[in-house]
């Protein structure tokens, strides 16, 4: 019988680095974590593939999936929807293998309320300045947009109450190394063990 993979999810606040911490940690060696392929009803850039990039439905199909209970989570921004198709997660860990998920802090509440048992890590900065810093030195937003995504990274903050650990992501190589300690001891739980043991037990009784 296959071991059920674990989900982790890393979540945090607008310009914290969860994509740059994500691909740091996938570019490790030994990595055996699938990326969670969201959907999304934008039309496709050039380059992307359906199935690689993201999942390309119509409006229709997601509303479905929406009305049906198909989507872990979901968000709409300018007209299109995004999300995490729940069948593609289950399908995905009762294969065995371990998926990671970077979202934002309110699709992760929606994740926490139908998987429980995730593993959720919020990824949060040094301190407000920095993320400040950070935001301004992307260079994508005006000082308006920034400010309104520093007030609602107060707010998001204080969701950290609803995660299982928080990682500062100071330096990437350190919030990686944190991460992959946290993964090390998740697996380690004896609730995720036990099912292999009372196995064994039943196989040993026949």
């Amino acid at each position: 019988m296959t071991k059920r993979g674990m989900l982790i999810v890393l979540s945090g606040p607008s310009g914290v680095g969860k994509g740059t911490v994500r691909k740091a940690l996938f570019d490790q060696p030994g990595n055996d974590f699938q990326y969670s392929i969201s959907m999304t009803t934008r039309k496709p850039r050039p380059g992307e593939k359906n199935g690689v990039d993201y999942f390309f439905v119509s409006k229709e199909e997601f509303e479905h999936n929406i009305q049906t209970g198909q989507m872990l989570e979901y968000a709409k921004y300018v007209d299109n929807y995004y999300g995490t198709p729940l069948k593609y997660i289950d399908d995905t860990l009762d294969f065995g293998k371990d998926v990671f998920l970077e979202i934002e802090v309110n699709g992760a509440m929606q994740v926490r309320s139908k998987r429980p048992d995730g593993v959720f890590i919020f990824l949060t900065p040094p301190d407000l300045m920095e993320l400040k810093h950070r935001l301004i030195h992307r260079g994508t937003d005006s000082m308006d947009v920034i400010n309104k995504r520093i007030h609602k990274a107060f707010g998001e903050i204080e969701m950290m109450q609803n995660y299982d650990y928080a990682v500062v992501n100071d330096k990437v190589d350190n919030a990686v190394e944190k991460i992959k300690g946290i993964i090390r001891t998740e697996r380690l739980r004896v609730p995720r063990v036990m099912p292999d043991y009372l196995e064994m037990l039943g196989d040993s009784e026949k």
